[in-house]
């Protein structure tokens, strides 16, 4: 009669004591041991698609498995992050998204079906997407001065795109406003793509988006940047000032890209997806490939990304309150 391995052994014997999860948790020290599901919260080829996408790649070279991209679109991140908050905590099934669904809608949606806290186990920051302050090319701004002279010479007079009522577009919107002490309409959109269209057709005069929707938008001189909401310039665009450099440090707005896993990861597992995307995170071509689409790669550990959660969510909190933002 052949012996079992000791592993084996083990299982066995705690499967026989009714000890199930030790068992399971015992079998799984060798993961991942099939491909890994990457849910995606958005519809298929928006920012956080492509940027996942590539991501997914790269960390599945890294495990030793297939990273399976599923999208789950809808209401605001909602569906995708309810479904992966309820996921067994096993490590097989993973969320990528963005400040949205951790910060802003907890801010306005007063009953998610996810804790944005308790419900997930972070793994890592893969990089920040910075915001932006648009005008038609045909409005007489060049500058946040001027900007800010322009619109308080006619105030509630000019509007504002976003792409969406309770993005984080709105946010950095309602944030300038705050800052410069002045009256806009804003104008929700449902997508950049559609905010973007009006903006270069001159329906609206100003607009916040991403600065990687923009890039292309800017080369076709239909539109120009005025600054950027973020504290530092982004490296894609070096000449466009900061909000802060023009006078209003108090505008430090971005959005951001997680990854995180439902609560309860086994700690060697959580471990393993931590090297994974650091490694990942750290390879050039992936840098290049995301860089390229407007994200700013940088990775942070899951300490740092509870930190940012729990920095900024107060933070949204306060904003909303101030400007009346809602999710209806």
């Amino acid at each position: 009669m052949k012996r079992l391995p000791a592993l084996a052994c083990m299982v066995l014997l705690l499967s026989c004591l009714g000890l199930a999860p030790f068992a399971a948790l015992a079998a799984d020290t060798g993961f991942p041991s099939r491909p890994v599901t990457l849910v995606i919260p958005f519809p298929p080829g928006g920012a956080t698609d492509v940027n996942g996408r590539v991501i997914a790649q790269r960390l599945g070279k890294e495990l030793g498995q297939p990273v399976v991209i599923e999208n789950r679109g809808g209401a605001g991140t909602v569906i995708g992050a309810s479904y992966v908050s309820k996921a067994a905590p096993d490590g097989y099934t993973l969320l990528i998204s963005s400040g949205t669904t951790f910060t802003v809608n907890p801010a306005i949606r007063p009953n998610l079906p996810y804790d944005p806290v308790k419900g997930f186990e972070p793994i890592g920051l893969a990089g920040r997407v910075g915001l932006i302050l648009l005008a038609n090319s045909e409005v007489p701004v060049q500058t946040v001065k001027q900007f800010v002279d322009y619109v308080k010479a006619s105030p509630g007079k000019y509007s504002y795109a976003s792409y969406g009522t309770g993005t984080t577009s709105q946010f950095a919107g309602e944030t300038i406003l705050h800052a410069a002490g002045l009256k806009m309409t804003h104008v929700p959109y449902k997508g950049s793509a559609p905010a973007m269209t009006d903006l270069m057709g001159g329906q609206v005069p100003f607009s916040i988006d991403t600065v990687s929707a923009a890039i292309p938008q800017l080369k076709s001189g239909k539109i120009k940047a005025i600054a950027v909401t973020t504290a530092k310039r982004s490296t894609l665009l070096p000449d466009v000032p900061t909000m802060a450099e023009s006078g209003y440090p108090e505008v430090n707005t971005d959005t951001w890209l997680v990854l995180v896993a439902p609560k309860g990861l086994p700690p060697e597992v959580k471990a393993k997806l931590e090297k994974a995307l650091a490694a990942t995170m750290a390879d050039p071509d992936t840098r290049a490939k995301l860089s390229a689409q407007g994200l700013e790669p940088g990775y942070s550990n899951s300490a740092a990304v509870s930190e940012l959660i729990a920095k900024e969510l107060p933070q949204m909190r306060a904003i909303a309150a101030r400007a009346n933002i809602t999710s209806d």
